[in-house]
């Protein structure tokens, strides 16, 4: 004879199950740090220079500094939750080419040639590293005479916000992000209860303490963030804000689907920060 299982009982198990995995393996499913360098910025025909330089509390990163001759601006990336620096190599070009800006990208720890492993990571962790890669860029007298603007993407845009908050730049620009890490693990695990969720990025509840121009990029297919969370961001935050949906745009195309209008919000961003 066979049992058959209530349906309830099943979403309730599962439920359960995902319950452990998100409080056991949190880091595990939020950071997807790779290790080889699948490219460098000579790849794209950019000159660049190999950083090293110590996190907060003393861990060892890695980034590149891409110097533009004459550049007003200097931004600092922090990036996604997967991959590493040289997977944004492409983008990287762009944003050197036609910003004319300086741009620094690193990675966190465990992630690319930065010291440090996958169990070392944490939302505070990311933000040690953060710290660290400001102090460090406040140290280059190649930097002093330049706006510093921090570039945020997807988890990246989480840790940018804190730093912004502790360390507040000339401008802050985030691109596909999320309200607050226990808002888009509902979008995405609907049945798990997250009660007990330990990592935060509550970058909403942050937003009113941040004082600095800011820009918000998100496209309006986002299939890993919902646009309406960068809505919510920017109701959030203060002025001067600007709010720009890229139409047609993913989670990761969005200065490919963009085009030149994608870049032009950029320039006039930029253009409107004080020196």
């Amino acid at each position: 004879m066979l049992w058959r299982v209530p349906l309830l009982v099943i979403v309730g198990v599962a439920g359960i199950l995902g319950t452990v995995m998100i409080l056991g393996l949190e880091k595990y499913l939020l950071y997807f740090p790779e290790r080889t360098l699948e490219a460098t910025p000579q790849a794209d025909g950019l000159a660049y220079e190999e950083v090293w330089f110590p996190a907060s509390d003393g861990v060892r990163l890695h980034g590149w500094m891409v110097p533009a001759p004459g550049a007003r601006t200097t931004l600092l990336w922090f990036h996604g939750n997967a991959g590493n620096i040289g997977d944004r190599v492409h983008n990287l070009g762009y944003l050197h080419r036609l910003l004319r800006a300086n741009v620094f990208i690193f990675d966190y720890r465990g992630y690319g040639r930065s010291d440090g492993g996958r169990f070392d990571l944490s939302e505070e962790a990311t933000y040690r590293d953060g710290a660290g890669a400001v102090a460090y860029l406040r140290s280059r007298a190649d930097v002093a005479g330049t706006r510093l603007v921090y570039f945020g993407r997807s988890l990246g845009a989480a840790i940018a916000v804190e730093l912004a908050r502790k360390d507040p730049p000339a401008g802050l620009i985030l691109e596909t992000t999320f309200t607050t890490l226990k808002d888009i693990a509902r979008v995405h695990y609907p049945y798990v209860p997250l009660c007990c969720l330990r990592t935060k990025y509550d970058s909403l509840r942050k937003m009113s303490e941040i004082r600095v121009p800011l820009l918000i990029l998100h496209g309006d297919s986002d299939e890993v963030v919902p646009l309406e969370q960068a809505h919510r961001l920017y109701a959030a935050a203060n002025e001067p804000k600007r709010l720009h949906v890229i139409r047609g745009a993913h989670h990761n195309d969005t200065f490919v689907v963009g085009g030149s209008a994608y870049f032009e919000v950029w320039a006039r961003f930029l253009g409107s920060l004080e020196p």
